[in-house]
């Protein structure tokens, strides 16, 4: 592709508001360009920007320019207004859906040893980043739980087997290193940790795709209290 092309691709998705797939790139040209071109030249664009403080990155939903996470201190600066900050509770909770989805309310509660407050569920769904998409074939037909393409591209991630590789037996590594993408956490709240641990195996379905891993709970002095009561 000639650097004709390049800068209208570029120029389009530097002014786009939202991400952009190669299908949605096709369509600045009057001349038939190939798809495997426009991702040729997406990824030459990519090297490009390499030592700029702005990337482009290939995501859920397509692709976009972003600033890079060691600019988010700077950028942080020019907004007055801070980014929600989540209890462990919440980020827990994400965590486990992440790496176990699709899963009930009931199986997050059995991972984690307590109740999961109704606060908790709807401040993910709030986000956008958890839904029900199904409902588990047992007594009650309890909602099953998984994370949305807003999550992925919140997180800058392509897909589910993106998501950060866990340290073996470290609690809240999940909980922690999702926060350092665009979350921040209450690193003082006192509740109930998670262990997951590596040993996972991904399987896709029909409906989503699938992240299984063996997790281990971690029994706190306070396990008999729930979320709400805290």
């Amino acid at each position: 592709m000639d650097d004709h092309n390049k800068r209208v691709i570029e120029t389009a998705l530097l002014c786009a508001q939202e991400p952009l797939t190669i299908a949605e790139l096709s369509r600045l040209f009057v001349e038939d360009i190939s798809n495997a071109d426009i991702d040729e030249a997406l990824v030459e664009m990519q090297r490009a920007w390499d030592d700029k403080g702005m990337e482009l990155a290939h995501i859920a939903t397509g692709w976009r320019f972003q600033s890079r996470l060691s600019m988010r201190e700077y950028l942080d600066r020019l907004t007055p207004e801070k980014p929600p900050k989540y209890s462990r509770a919440v980020m827990e909770t994400l965590a486990i859906i992440a790496y176990r989805q699709p899963v009930t309310r009931g199986e997050i509660e059995e991972i984690r040893g307590v109740a999961v407050s109704s606060n908790v569920m709807k401040q993910l769904e709030d986000r956008g980043w958890v839904e029900v998409i199904g409902h588990k074939e047992t007594i009650g037909r309890p909602g099953l739980y998984a994370t949305t393409k807003q999550f992925l591209d919140d997180l800058s991630l392509t897909n589910l087997q993106s998501l950060p590789m866990l340290e073996d037996a470290a609690p809240m590594a999940a909980a922690e290193q999702l926060g350092q993408a665009v979350m921040e956490f209450d690193a003082n709240a006192t509740v109930e940790t998670v262990v997951i641990q590596h040993d996972q195996v991904i399987e896709e379905t029909e409906e989503t795709e699938e992240v299984s891993e063996a997790i281990e709970e971690v029994t706190p002095e306070s396990e008999n209290k729930s979320d709400e009561a805290k």
